[in-house]
């Protein structure tokens, strides 16, 4: 047997041709970074008219450029373009391309810049346009929420802690909960913005440049607040990208739940709501089922989205300044989050635009489990002026009646309730329905109804400034 086919045979399999082919596979990120191609051209663009109106290339070459650029934008859009592996990256294929387009003009889009503040910029703003659009697809959701929680302001249903009945809230209210945790997510999206909106463009390979260019002004060319203010910090700096996968966590944690409390509420044994069956699949053996598939999709798709996020924590945890190889492996995470979040964003406004609300089941739950027992603490405390634990105490004693007689709180005779204390009254009895319960708890964030209609009438008008 030859050395040469040992050494393949070494290799083996999809490497059968050696270091060689190893090293092609493991370097290139053509598969992957082509997503970059517009961001790429834009920053290509801005950083030729910079070059040329600073008098480092000439207006002739310039124009050139932007000619090929414009191609080869073009013939990306159009599918057909060929991308090579063999060119490892996006901007190689591209400034390859603009050689067989344009000549010699084309080696001269280079100066002044290196692959590592080019890879930063184009990366950066395209993290940008998708935490814009994640903005918009956000607010659609709130937008949802806010409707259904309009919808049912006044929908009683229980409140839970360790997913056991606790008092009774409304589904409006409910739904006004998510209301806030995906704001917060859109503040977050905000604030990411401000502090991505620098443009590393022409820190060079990491130490800055000596041609006299001006990065503020093609900063300014693409949207970009102004210039980063160290070259090393710029080139290896991807705060941006783990700040992005941060906020589709926390997110896809939010989603996660919603999720996981519409699988809960469509069972049967809970039956307050079903799905629509756009968003529900029936079983293959048995047919009386009808499964909440696209909301456990929701919740196991999480784990992906904060896989994402540990992994490139991990990748960057070790390197030194600046740039390393190491930080190619930042954007097949990224690209893949969004395209995850996306996905489970609009599953979730598709999920809870649609389906059906059983609120005559929501409402005798919510009168279960004694839901009503802290309403009568409040009002030993405020009517009779006991201590809360005292009150607590006593209300311990009616709830342990009403279990041992079969009966809700609100049906104990008042006999009863005065043999456990003397001091109760008739006027106990307006506080232990449930209905009675929700229109009670009318302070600021509370479940009344009227509270949670000036809620809606609030996040309405701050939804349409945002």
């Amino acid at each position: 047997m030859s050395d040469a086919k040992t050494s393949n045979q070494m290799w083996g399999g999809r490497f059968a041709a050696g270091p060689a082919a190893v090293m092609e596979a493991i370097n290139a990120s053509i598969g992957f970074d082509r997503k970059l191609y517009a961001q790429d051209i834009r920053g290509s663009l801005a950083h030729a008219e910079m070059l040329a109106e600073t008098g480092i290339i000439s207006k002739a070459d310039q124009e050139k450029i932007a000619h090929g650029l414009n191609t080869i934008l073009k013939e990306i859009e159009d599918g057909r373009f060929v991308f090579s592996t063999k060119l490892e990256d996006i901007h190689m294929n591209v400034e390859a391309r603009l050689a067989e387009l344009i000549g010699p003009a084309a080696g001269r889009l280079h100066t002044a810049r290196s692959r590592n503040d080019q890879v930063a910029v184009d990366f950066r703003l395209w993290v940008k346009d998708e935490l814009l659009r994640v903005a918009d697809v956000l607010k659609g959701l709130m937008g949802v929420l806010l409707a259904r929680a309009e919808e049912h302001a006044a929908t009683v249903m229980p409140g839970f802690t360790h997913l056991q009945t606790a008092q009774p809230v409304t589904f409006g209210h409910h739904c006004m909960a998510y209301v806030e945790m995906f704001s917060r997510d859109l503040s977050r999206v905000r604030d990411a913005l401000e502090r991505m909106d620098e443009s590393p463009l022409g820190a060079a390979a990491l130490a800055g440049t000596g041609f006299p260019i001006d990065r503020h002004r093609t900063a300014a060319a693409l949207g970009f607040r102004e210039p980063t203010r160290n070259s090393l910090d710029s080139v290896s700096d991807r705060d941006f990208a783990l700040e992005f996968l941060a906020i589709a966590a926390i997110c896809a944690t939010h989603l996660s739940r919603l999720a996981e409390e519409i699988v809960i509420w469509s069972t049967p044994q809970f039956a307050f709501v079903r799905l629509s069956d756009s968003f529900s699949t029936g079983s293959s053996i048995m047919p009386q089922k009808k499964n909440p598939d696209a909301a456990e999709l929701v919740r196991a798709k999480t784990g992906r989205v904060n896989g994402h996020l540990i992994g490139l924590l991990t990748v960057m945890k070790g390197l030194p300044l600046t740039y390393s190889k190491d930080m190619q492996e930042d954007k097949e995470a990224v690209f893949d989050t969004a395209e995850t979040l996306d996905l489970m964003l609009a599953a979730m406004t598709g999920m809870m635009g649609d389906l059906t609300v059983n609120a005559a089941a929501m409402k005798k739950a919510a009168g279960s489990g004694y839901a009503t027992a802290t309403d009568l603490a409040d009002w030993l405390v405020r009517t009779l002026g006991l201590p809360f634990r005292e009150a607590h105490h006593v209300t311990g004693r009616a709830v342990a009646l009403a279990e041992r007689n079969g009966v809700a709180l609100d049906r104990l005779p008042l006999a009863d309730l005065q043999a456990i204390h003397p001091g109760i009254t008739a006027d106990v009895f307006s506080v232990l329905t449930v209905q009675k319960s929700v229109n009670s708890r009318k302070s600021l964030g509370g479940t009344a109804p009227a509270e949670v209609k000036r809620q809606i009438r609030y996040w309405k008008k701050r939804l349409a400034k945002a």
